[in-house]
């Protein structure tokens, strides 16, 4: 005759208790991607994605590990992940426009204001941190704007590396300035050019004809053709001397309501 206890004393099955944190969004799972720095880890959860970081030495289990110390749950790697949001991440991962969300609910709401900003500048381009605060009017915090970007929990797909120094050099990263470097690289940006600009003081770019300028890498500033392009240090320089911004990259903050 079988014990009727058997029943409550036998082992729960395997990832059971996973499962159901999984389904109240109190734990996520994990993919291995490619990236243009080599192998990353992806989390991700009902809400969105929750962390990308480099696939360390230690691999899976380091990751898992720094996941839990950081954001307090746990993290499991999914053996089967829905198709389309490998997808997604394999676009975002190579520097495209994809429709991820992501989970921010450890980020405040300054950080996630920044990082918003982030992730509207183009792939090619980048934008100074004074750029951003001043886009989410908060002109006077471009400090404040390094350090949010410096723990953004999903850097490569919230690009972050797209903003440098006001000074217009590259400036730090998360991931370590050489990966930045890197990745603006793949990405086709120049950043021995930048950096040289910013050792002559150059912060924006003016076409002679249109008499609009730009940050260096817009679209439009790439544009101009040696003959008709003028090096300008600053917003006042370029309105001083007849210049109007350019509409796509907004080299000046818009006018404060009165």
């Amino acid at each position: 005759m079988t014990d009727v206890t058997d029943s409550f004393t036998s082992p729960a099955p395997a990832g059971l208790l996973h499962s159901v944190l999984w389904t109240v969004g109190l734990a996520d799972r994990f993919v291995r991607r490619p990236s243009p720095l080599g192998p990353v880890f992806v989390a991700y959860n009902r809400s969105g994605v929750s962390a990308c970081s480099l696939a360390g030495p230690d691999g899976a289990e380091d990751f898992a590990h720094d996941f839990a110390t950081r954001f307090g749950r746990p993290v499991l790697a999914d053996p089967e992940p829905p198709r389309l949001l490998l997808r997604h991440l394999d676009a975002a991962l190579a520097g495209a426009a994809s429709p991820l969300r992501y989970d921010l609910r450890t980020v405040s709401e300054f950080g996630r204001a920044v990082l918003a900003k982030a992730a509207e500048i183009p792939r090619g381009q980048v934008r100074p941190y004074g750029w951003i605060a001043a886009e989410i009017g908060r002109a006077r915090a471009a400090r404040a704007v390094g350090t949010a970007l410096g723990h953004n929990p999903v850097p490569l797909l919230i690009p972050c590396h797209r903003v440098v120094r006001s000074d217009g050099r590259i400036g730090d990263y998360g991931l370590g300035s050489p990966a930045k470097r890197a990745v603006l690289a793949a990405e086709g940006v120049e950043p021995d050019e930048l950096e040289r600009l910013a050792a002559r003081r150059v912060r924006f770019v003016a076409s002679a004809t249109t008499k609009i300028f730009c940050h260096p890498t817009c679209a439009a500033a790439r544009r101009i053709t040696e003959d008709h392009r003028v090096m300008l240090g600053s917003p006042a320089e370029a309105v001083a001397a007849g210049y109007r911004p350019c509409r796509q990259c907004r080299p000046m903050p818009a006018p404060a309501c009165p």
